[in-house]
């Protein structure tokens, strides 16, 4: 089991980590995702089908079973339920990604990720209600990896070891540096002819958007754009007719010549059921796609600590795994 998580509230971008590592290994392993599904109105354990959506598994489940439908997508509350579940419907998984896993401590993963922004590090942090922190900041030697993410593109060498000499890792612990990259943006409900590639040059954007911190998506398309609009929502916000009429208004009171209204690809997942509303009131949608890169040769370094720790356990049983776990927690305990 991999977990991917953070110490801080917000996003640290853990979703398009999931994705790298679902990316990197969905042709050579079965492998499953487990989340708790924030924000689902459904409960218990479920699992993506034909019939899913984001109601019944939340925005980021079900964006990874949209792009990845030969995964194994799975939600539950309490993860010690849902694994073993996964495991007796595919008992051939070589590994569980674990969402948002890093204060679950019933279960301990074989491998742990821990999350730090760059804008926003850990440890210049506090727990709440003095600042964002879920836990104290000790507790990132339970990681085995930590990735500053959303770095600059050009991060310096000297940035790099300032930071390191501020984490202060462990000597078991490997840290890495990654940065989001933007792909081209493409149309929500897709015709079945082909279509160029959207330009936004010289063009009015309204950004909708619903995740924890929108600046540097509103700040990519400002290098582009004429000008950009908001409407913002909270993080996991389920879409109403309500939203969708403050859309419009928006959308049609902007005054450009050429208007674009852009969304990510978390909010398109939540906004697809209402496709026929955006077509009756001529609103196109475009999604702003994006993925993790890797500074420099961190990428390869960090891909091979993944592959190796699933080498490594790929021939035990998942329940295996934890029930050894277990053992070694009693044991701890006594």
């Amino acid at each position: 089991m991999i977990s991917v998580g953070n110490l801080s509230v917000g996003g640290t971008g853990k979703s398009p980590h999931i994705e790298y590592l679902i990316q990197l290994l969905k042709y050579n392993y079965q492998i499953g995702t487990l989340s708790r599904g924030y924000g689902r109105k459904s409960h218990g354990f479920q699992v993506a089908d034909q019939s899913a959506t984001a109601a019944t598994m939340g925005d980021e489940p079900m964006l990874f079973h949209v792009k990845h439908p030969e995964v194994l997508v799975a939600v539950a509350e309490e993860r010690v339920i849902g694994i073993p579940r996964m495991v007796s419907m595919h008992p051939a998984l070589d590994v569980v990604l674990l969402d948002d896993a890093y204060q679950h401590r019933t279960i301990r993963p074989g491998l742990s990720i821990l999350l730090t922004e760059y804008d926003a590090p850990f440890w210049r942090d506090h727990p709440l209600p003095l600042g964002w922190l879920r836990e104290a900041r000790k507790h990132y030697h339970r990681a085995d990896i930590i990735i500053v993410t959303k770095c600059p593109v050009d991060l310096s060498e000297a940035e790099r070891q300032h930071i390191l000499s501020e984490i202060r890792p462990y000597p078991y612990q490997h840290v890495y540096f990654s940065h989001i990259e933007y792909g081209p943006l493409y149309p929500l409900f897709r015709t079945e002819q082909p279509q160029p590639p959207v330009d936004i040059r010289n063009s009015d954007i309204l950004l909708v958007t619903g995740i924890a911190s929108h600046e540097k998506l509103r700040k990519h398309l400002e290098l582009t754009a004429t000008n950009v609009y908001l409407n913002t929502f909270k993080d996991h916000h389920n879409y109403d007719i309500y939203d969708l009429e403050r859309i419009r208004d928006t959308y049609h009171n902007m005054t450009g010549g050429h208007k674009v209204l852009v969304t990510t690809e978390k909010d398109a997942v939540r906004l697809w059921p209402f496709r026929s509303w955006f077509l009756e009131n001529n609103i196109p949608i475009f999604v702003q796609p994006i993925r993790v890169a890797f500074a420099r040769g961190d990428g390869p370094r960090f891909d091979a600590d993944i592959i190796r720790y699933i080498e490594i356990t790929r021939g035990r049983n998942i329940d295996q795994e934890i029930k050894s776990q277990n053992r070694i927690d009693e044991r701890s305990d006594q």
